[in-house]
């Protein structure tokens, strides 16, 4: 089993003598990530969706075992609340034909005031095709329930393990990998703080007992602010 660790994004100015050197242009910066982690997960695409050329585009750059998760847009998740998804299955599925080999998982982030709606859950998940891995983030504690649970298990979905202010951190494996996001260790603000060497020891034993299980492992960290995010990937990185 595989334990992959990356960062939430790979362009922020803030990265300059962290990630890669003072002066890079943003159109080099993914160059200098993909020379330090095998995994990335693609942030942008919630705000607006890429032509599948760029898909392709990323297929030809991004090097041999390099992998590409991808959040899903705010127009599906956000805007529509998961009603109606054909449409953006049918984009989504276009997108993950021009990745290819370099495809990793769907990330599914709803809205914090998203309440539970097993129904609606069930039928977005049955509207992806069956070879889109997927992993969803239920932010709204109305969703932690085993009959939930259940959902994402028969359709293959990972529910997303959280780590974050206000968020519930419940540690649910439902598909054959477990999808870890990593928003900060900040009690009262999200995407904030820097993760001590103690907390993130706690995440790398769990991640080895996942691996050990018999599941691949994600994790991504989104507390961007000051290059935290890419030091605690680093860190993680060599604990496990």
């Amino acid at each position: 089993m595989t334990i992959r660790i990356g960062t939430s994004g790979w362009s922020y100015d803030h990265w300059d003598g962290v990630l890669y050197p003072h002066g890079t242009a943003p159109s080099a910066r993914l160059e200098h990530y993909v020379r330090e982690f095998d995994t990335v997960e693609l942030n942008a695409s919630f705000y607006r969706w890429p032509r599948d050329t760029t898909f392709a585009g990323w297929r030809r750059r991004l090097p041999d075992g390099f992998a590409m998760s991808v959040k899903a847009p705010r127009g599906l998740t956000h805007a529509k609340r998961l009603l109606e998804p054909e449409a953006w299955a049918s984009r989504i599925a276009g997108a993950w034909h021009e990745l290819g080999p370099r495809r990793e998982v769907l990330l599914v982030q709803l809205r914090p005031d998203h309440e539970r709606d097993d129904a609606r859950l069930d039928w977005f998940l049955g509207s992806l095709p069956s070879w889109v891995r997927v992993a969803v983030e239920l932010r709204h504690r109305s969703w932690l329930d085993d009959e939930v649970f259940a959902i994402l298990e028969r359709h293959g979905a990972a529910y997303v393990v959280m780590s974050g202010a206000h968020l519930p951190c419940v540690l649910r494996a439902t598909a054959p990998f477990v999808y870890v996001r990593l928003h900060g260790p900040d009690h009262d603000h999200l995407y904030a703080g820097s993760y001590a060497d103690e907390d993130l020891r706690w995440w790398a034993d769990r991640m080895r007992e996942w691996a050990y299980g018999g599941r691949d492992v994600l994790a991504y960290f989104n507390n961007d602010g000051e290059g935290h995010a890419v030091r605690n990937a680093r860190t993680l990185r060599s604990m496990v």
